[in-house]
């Protein structure tokens, strides 16, 4: 809800996404004393692809989140964890078993509750679609993260990967409106805490996903954001200037609904 109230500002997506991935690799500096394998310079490749799709799942977030509703969004990007669950078991080289099927279909389920709105949102098609290929982008990452990090270890890798994705970040840069660091005083709050928000649950979800493996049972837990996600627009987004409580009561409950739907197809997927 901090990203999506600087979308009020003249901040922009791209300075936005900058300033997100540095703070992010400043961030992941701190796992360096971890240490890890000895430096693999010539498996480079490796953390630039996983940074690669970061970047571009991180853009395609903030595109979804400035260009929608927020309890649109964030339950949709929820389906991360059935990705993450299907590209586990193709990675593994293992039959894709019923219950993935059956987590797929409700996950489409879901999308048509969270697509329905008696008073149209803004852009829903939209904002659903990217945030499917923003979840589809992150799913990769984490499980490319599974493999490659016991290659040359916590404390190397992700501070490496982290590291190239704000170098990458400097492309955006021609498309910065004025001044990188002109930022209006009244919307210094909201970026920065969002973005300190995004690095920090960057470190633990991450971090966790490349020290114990299991990606689909790390995005199990971090998949109930999309529950989270609707009620805070509910009960408190109007601190954060969201209007999304106008769109009624029955609207959000349908919402609800259609989180509480992806939520059990992720659970599904987790049980398989």
């Amino acid at each position: 809800m901090l990203i999506k109230r600087t979308a009020t500002t003249s901040i922009g997506v791209w300075r936005t996404t900058f300033i997100s991935n540095v703070f992010t690799a400043a961030v992941f500096l701190t796992l360096l004393p971890l240490g890890g394998q000895p430096w693999q310079w010539m498996l480079l490749w490796q953390p630039t692809v996983v940074a690669l799709l970061f970047v571009g799942g991180q853009i395609l977030t903030f595109l979804a989140l400035q260009n929608g509703d927020v309890s649109i969004a964030t339950p949709a990007l929820g389906s991360k964890t059935v990705y993450v669950a299907w590209l586990s078991t193709s990675v593994l080289g293992a039959n894709i078993p019923w219950q993935l099927w059956l987590a797929a279909f409700l996950t489409f389920a879901a999308i048509v509750l969270l697509n329905f709105s008696r008073h149209q949102p803004r852009h829903p098609g939209r904002t659903i679609a990217l945030a499917l290929c923003s979840a589809a982008c992150y799913a990769c990452f984490d499980v490319l993260v599974q493999k490659w990090s016991p290659i040359w270890g916590v404390g190397h890798f992700l501070p490496v990967m982290f590291g190239i994705a704000a170098i990458l970040s400097c492309l955006f840069l021609p498309f910065v409106r004025g001044r990188l660091l002109d930022i209006p005083k009244a919307a210094r709050f909201w970026l920065f805490g969002g973005v300190a928000f995004m690095a920090l649950q960057a470190l633990f979800l991450i971090t966790t996903v490349a020290v114990f493996g299991d990606a689909t049972a790390v995005n199990v837990v971090y998949s109930a954001r999309g529950l989270w996600s609707v009620v805070a627009v509910w009960s408190i987004g109007h601190w954060f200037g969201s209007q999304e409580q106008k769109l009624g009561n029955a609207v959000l409950r349908l919402r609800l609904l259609g989180a509480v739907v992806m939520t059990t197809a992720i659970l599904i997927a987790l049980t398989r």
